[in-house]
């Protein structure tokens, strides 16, 4: 005889109401790093591709401009930099020099700050000769076409430099959302988790375990990337300056010799180059009234030495009757750093600033630039920063392969909507807060949302392409 079947089986246990909630709040993360990740991770993919390059600017520049940067015979005794400068303008006449660059390096070439008919240019002279050994416009060099990539993706402009800053804030959302969605749910799982499962190439597991593994990994060292850079940005960075400054964390705002508050509201970075960022928004002092006998490059150079300002640093010509020398350097070793504003009569030290006198948030900015750029601690540093590049690239590379297998036919194929609309609001509530921490995403957020109630809801077509 045969068993009866049961016609009526027990239905399957329900989900409890805080299972039902997690569910529903991993789908809203999910849906937010998808919509992220398919709009800026081009973007993230340009500027680490680009970044990824800049970090060996020194190597390459110093291969691709060899016979500029070095002389082709050491002599016994260097001109003085003030005849230099008198022979170039000679040899190149509508030439203008602007700054005069040392370094510590007898075999190296003298840098030439200089407007030459209008263009800003950087030329090299032979120290020993006074021979002008090469030029370069200063928006054509390799170091200025990576920068402008990394900056304002190539083409320019204050859109494309918003842009880029926008990509650069979602990448910090999408490594935290992705680090929720990484985090594992079964306490005993490594394999694709800590390690990718690399068992079965080309199947979906196979390509999110090396996005979200690599992801993981590297984490910390992409937020410290993309955080070190946000000091340049043209939204957050001024206002990253302006919290600096008004608590008390980034310099003094002056630090004068001889004279009262600079009344002057020029600021370093208009005047000087080769400037730290902390010193950048540095009020230019004036050179007293009634000089008439302008010191010269090299007795400037004396100041700096007697100052003991670490090689390389810049010297920038005085603008105008008024105005002053600068003695600046962005040294590769931070705590090197030093901006100095010389009367250009006297030789009177107006204004002293050094590492040491930066705030803790300058001196932690200062040190995150360096880190950024690959110099804080030599090669490794730049290993580090290309690990990090090209662990993006792939992350981002990866993400579009799973897109691409699991995307339906006619569809966008983006994560379903959360079953619970707590977690709708909740992760919107914390994507607001990111909005307000940095103003571009929450701009974006309020464009999404006008799209989304005027634009996609309106249009069927719209409506179905974005649909589950």
């Amino acid at each position: 005889m045969k068993p009866m079947t049961n016609l009526n089986p027990a239905p399957a246990p329900r989900k409890s109401t805080g299972s039902r909630l997690l569910s529903a709040l991993y789908a809203s993360v999910w849906r937010w790093h998808f919509y992220a990740g398919l709009i800026f991770a081009p973007f993230l993919i340009i500027l680490a591709f680009s970044g990824s390059v800049y970090l060996f600017k020194p190597q390459i520049e110093g291969y691709l401009y060899k016979d500029m940067l070095t002389v082709r015979e050491v002599g016994t005794q260097a001109l003085p930099a003030d005849e230099i400068v008198m022979r170039t303008m000679q040899a190149y006449p509508g030439t203008s020099v602007s700054s005069v660059t040392f370094v510590d390096d007898p075999g190296a070439t003298v840098k030439l700050g200089a407007v030459r008919n209008g263009v800003a240019q950087t030329m090299y002279a032979d120290p020993y000769t006074g021979n002008i050994r090469g030029m370069l416009d200063n928006d054509k060099t390799f170091a200025a076409f990576f920068k402008k990539m990394h900056s304002e993706l190539v083409v320019g402009g204050t859109w494309a430099n918003r842009l880029v800053e926008l990509a650069a804030c979602w990448g910090i959302i999408l490594v935290i959302t992705g680090l929720y969605l990484w985090w594992p749910r079964n306490r005993s799982a490594i394999w694709g988790t800590l390690l990718p499962r690399l068992s079965k190439p080309g199947s979906r597991q196979f390509w999110r375990d090396l996005h979200a593994v690599p992801a993981f990994w590297l984490s910390l060292c992409i937020v410290i990337l993309i955080a070190t850079g946000l000091p340049w940005s043209g939204v957050l960075g001024p206002q990253i300056d302006r919290v600096a400054n008004a608590t008390h964390t980034n310099y003094p705002p002056y630090a004068l010799s001889f004279l009262g508050t600079p009344e002057s509201v020029t600021v370093t970075k208009d005047v000087a180059e080769d400037i730290p960022w902390a010193a950048e928004q540095l009020p230019v002092p004036e050179s007293a009234a009634g000089g008439y006998v302008k010191l010269t490059v090299d007795e400037v150079t004396g100041i700096a030495e007697r100052q003991q300002i670490a090689m390389p640093f810049t010297i920038s010509m005085p603008q105008g009757e008024r105005g002053v020398y600068t003695i600046a350097t962005s040294h590769t070793r931070p705590g090197d750093n030093a901006t100095l504003h010389v009367d250009q009569y006297s030789g009177a030290v107006l204004t002293d600033v050094r590492f040491a006198d930066y705030g803790i948030m300058a001196k932690a900015i200062t040190l995150g630039i360096a880190l950024h750029e690959g110099r804080l601690f030599g090669w490794p540093n730049q290993l580090l920063g290309l690990i990090t590049c090209l662990g993006v690239i792939l992350i981002a590379f990866s993400s579009y392969v799973m897109w691409k297998k699991r995307k339906p036919a006619g569809k966008l194929g983006a994560p379903g909507k959360p079953a619970d609309a707590r977690a709708t609001w909740g992760v919107l509530a914390i994507m607001i807060v990111f909005g307000l921490l940095m103003p571009l995403v929450g701009l974006s957020l309020l464009v999404v949302l006008v799209l989304d109630l005027l634009v996609i809801r309106r249009i069927g077509r719209l409506k179905h392409w974005f649909s589950a």
